[in-house]
């Protein structure tokens, strides 16, 4: 069993892992740039390591200073969380070779998974579908001879991308090489990788993606499913379990799938694989096609945890000290409905432009079936050089319909003041009535003017109508709310200074 866990992340969830030891009696270390020194994860945690000043680059993402940090304060395991290290196959086989466990896939499953051209592979392997696609392209000449084949639209995707990041879609051969250029130029600053490769464009499918924890001991189940389809430039905002597109049928299918493809590759800890679903048609069933895997915690991963009662963060710890998993999987019951809302550090009426800045008021929603995760309290500042998400508000309730209003009653009680977030954004689509009906694509908020209200932009008259009502909704300001919660007293973390290293100003 693990004694002691470095957490190698910021942020909410650098706090839920950390609460998630504390619950298995494990010591923490946090670790922090200069830009989260008094952040919440830093507080809390047993002891605190810097890392470097608050670029990603010379903080967070600097290997061989998480490495020292996890040496210094004598951890015997690294949790990454997501984000920054916690896809880096490198990273995780430098956590091994120093004699540490990290709390993840090994690096040989990352790397089968990491890559998305090989992810397909090992998909179509193991007899899961996937959307026609192509190798890793050499040139936009390749690119268009592959296109051609396939047909367009097309999807020029990086093979090492994660995010949102490194993503086009190609409707004709004219546009090609601009695209070309343009996404392996991201690939390359964003992950380090140029390869890119194209993948049929489906131009509404739902997001639907699959749990799954596997132990060491040769035992794989799914969690079920979480429905990810509202979505802004491939990046989800919103997140429900399970998808209210799929049938009991259609639903132990994928997850069968899900196992299978997690067996073939030899995958252990938690892990996630994303599928585009094509829903079912006069003309026949509904279609799923394998999309990528992310072989680490999810964002969205409590609102499995909601409706399965299971704790995925201490089953991460659990399986990594060597545990085998207590679960099988006719144990794994769904039970109700739960919805998770980003909530972000952005203007929702200016494109959803960052709007860090210092947290004067904060009052978080209260009650049956409401969860909070986050790293905010009052009197700290969102700094600007990360991520914008500074909490996910999580509900749950016996239906759908219930956990709609649920989720628009918890809206309508959280109070932040001090930054914008997008906060009204989801008070307005929780109330939209294709939403509440659960008629979800990937194109759902520019389907239904959410973008056009949010960039200014609309042309037509009804754009202009709709895109007004929009804006009203967006910057509605809440009222009210509940007793402020504040953060307990304990005693501050250990600082520990890393022997032999010169800090920078």
């Amino acid at each position: 069993m693990l004694r002691k866990v470095l957490i190698a992340n910021r942020g909410e969830i650098a706090v839920r892992i950390l609460r998630a030891c504390r619950s298995l009696g494990l010591a923490t270390v946090a670790v922090y740039s200069d830009a989260d020194r008094q952040a919440l994860h830093v507080r809390l945690a047993d002891e605190a390591v810097r890392l470097g000043p608050a670029p990603s680059a010379r903080s967070y993402l600097d290997m061989d200073r998480v490495l020292e940090a996890a040496r210094a304060t004598g951890a015997d395991a690294v949790h990454p969380g997501y984000g920054f290290l916690s896809e880096n196959a490198a990273f995780a086989r430098a956590v091994e070779e120093a004699g540490l466990t990290f709390v993840g896939p090994s690096p040989a499953a990352m790397e089968r998974m990491g890559d998305k051209v090989r992810a397909r592979a090992n998909a179509e392997e193991a007899g899961v579908p996937v959307a026609p696609g192509s190798p890793t392209l050499r040139d936009a000449e390749h690119a268009r001879e592959e296109a051609k084949r396939i047909g367009y639209p097309i999807l020029l995707k990086a093979s090492a991308g994660g995010g949102g990041i490194g993503m086009r879609v190609v409707r004709s051969a004219r546009e090609m090489s601009g695209e070309y250029a343009s996404v392996t130029k991201q690939a390359a600053a964003a992950f380090g990788v140029p390869d890119v490769f194209l993948e049929r464009f489906l131009e509404r499918p739902r997001h639907i993606e699959v749990q799954v924890l596997a132990d060491q001991h040769g035992n794989c189940l799914h969690l079920y499913e979480r429905e990810c389809s509202v979505q802004r430039r491939h990046q989800k905002l919103v997140e429900e379990a399970p998808s209210p597109a799929l049938s009991a049928e259609a639903r132990e299918a994928i997850g069968a799938k899900a196992v299978a493809l997690a067996r073939h590759v030899g995958y252990t800890n938690a892990g996630t694989l994303e599928f585009l679903y094509e829903p079912a048609e006069a003309r026949g069933p509904g279609r799923f096609h394998f999309n990528e895997m992310n072989t680490r915690l999810q964002v969205e991963h409590p609102v499995t945890e909601m409706v399965t009662g299971i704790d995925i963060v201490q089953w991460q710890l659990r399986i990594a000290g060597g545990e085998e998993l207590s679960l099988r999987q006719e144990d794994v019951r769904l039970r109700g409905h739960a919805f998770e809302a980003r909530i972000n550090a952005e203007d929702a009426t200016r494109g959803f432009l960052p709007s860090p800045g210092p947290v004067q008021r904060l009052r978080f929603p209260q009650g049956p079936g409401i969860r909070v995760d986050t790293g905010l309290y009052e009197g700290w500042w969102v700094p600007d050089a990360y991520d914008s998400l500074v909490a996910k508000l999580v509900v749950h309730a016996d239906d759908r319909d219930a956990a709609v209003q649920r989720m628009l009653g918890a809206l309508g009680d959280l109070d932040i003041h001090g930054f914008t977030t997008n906060q009204g954004f989801h008070k307005a689509l929780f109330a939209h009535p294709s939403f509440q009906a659960a008629e979800l694509t990937t194109r759902f908020l520019e389907d239904h003017g959410f973008l056009q209200a949010a960039d200014a932009t609309p042309h037509t008259t009804e754009q202009k109508r709709r895109a007004a009502a929009l804006v009203a909704a967006l910057v509605d300001a809440p009222g009210g709310g509940l007793a402020g919660i504040r953060m307990r007293q304990r005693q501050p973390a250990r600082l520990v200074r890393v022997p032999g290293r010169r800090d920078e100003a």
